[in-house]
């Protein structure tokens, strides 16, 4: 397809006064409780490091499945996400249980092959099971302005997936300016991903307050030019439950309440369930545990 994006000029001091306006928003203990629950339910628990084991994935699952037993009525989380050579073990692990499994593909976290291996590596996760795809865009590709061949390149992809969800992993540290990011944005939703996702993880910086707003105003957008619902997840330093909450904000009055499921809304981490964890018992008990009750990353 011959793509050409539209443009949408961004405000960068407008945009990261918006987001600081956002971040300085408190919460009650009441809700506050319920907002840790939610954003313990969009995790995404992930490992995604060269020296991954089966036994680490192993115990990933076993975490994602056991969060805290000794604390009842804690939700599960939405994900684990790991490398696809590690997806049979993750679904042996949880195969009595509805938590979904997600493979990083196309080369992560360069995005560096073929457009061949790309897809055959997305075909062989999708025949493995997954219930998402995780992509990293071509982002040499979309700064030198190709914009038709990363277009097509997440149309395939996505056309490969099947009944899979597409996440497209923008790789924002790397795009340069918020005007690249709503570009890239766009770009991957008319292609047709099911979420956009800020960074791999392994570029910094990865998720920021700015780049995720800049992110779901085009989310808005979208929706409201085409009906279409897209979902969101910022990855990459998002570790303590405060900010995963000042992200719940951003979300509820950018988009609206109907975005705060974890089917329109993620967070890609490792940490950040440990101490939602340890937020959730203080607020709950009044009392801070060691964080050695709570299950190894």
């Amino acid at each position: 397809m011959n793509y050409h994006p539209q443009i949408h000029p961004i405000d960068q001091v407008g945009v990261g006064e918006r987001a600081s306006r956002l971040f300085s928003r408190s919460i009650k203990k009441e809700s506050k409780i319920r907002a840790l629950k939610l954003a313990l339910s969009m995790i995404d628990l992930t490992t995604l490091e060269g020296k991954d084991s089966l036994g680490k994935v192993r115990q990933l699952c076993y975490k994602a499945s056991h969060l805290h037993d000794q604390f009842s009525n804690l939700p599960q989380v939405a994900a684990v996400c790991m490398y696809p050579n590690m997806v049979e073990v993750a679904k042996k692990a949880l195969k009595s249980s509805s938590i979904k499994i997600a493979a990083v593909a196309t080369a992560f976290p360069s995005g560096m092959a073929t457009l061949e291996a790309k897809l055959n590596e997305v075909k062989s996760v999708v025949d493995a099971g997954v219930d998402e795809v995780d992509m990293v865009m071509s982002r040499g590709r979309f700064l030198q302005g190709d914009y038709s061949y990363v277009f097509d390149e997440v149309a395939k992809v996505k056309n490969t997936c099947g009944k899979a969800h597409l996440k497209v992993i923008l790789e924002t540290g790397e795009l340069i300016t918020l005007d690249n990011v709503r570009k890239a944005s766009d770009l991957a939703m008319e292609a047709g991903a099911d979420f956009i996702k800020t960074s791999t993880g392994k570029v910094k910086p990865a998720a920021t307050p700015s780049v995720v707003l800049v992110m779901l105003e085009a989310i808005r957008d979208f929706y409201k030019r085409t009906g279409k619902i897209v979902g969101m997840k910022p990855a990459g330093g998002i570790s303590t439950a405060k900010l995963a909450i000042q992200y719940l904000v951003m979300v509820r009055e950018t988009l609206g309440q109907e975005w705060l499921t974890p089917d329109r809304f993620r967070f890609g981490a490792s940490s950040l369930a440990n101490d939602i964890l340890m937020q959730i018992v203080k607020q709950s008990t009044g009392i801070y545990q060691s964080i050695n009750y709570f299950s190894i990353d």
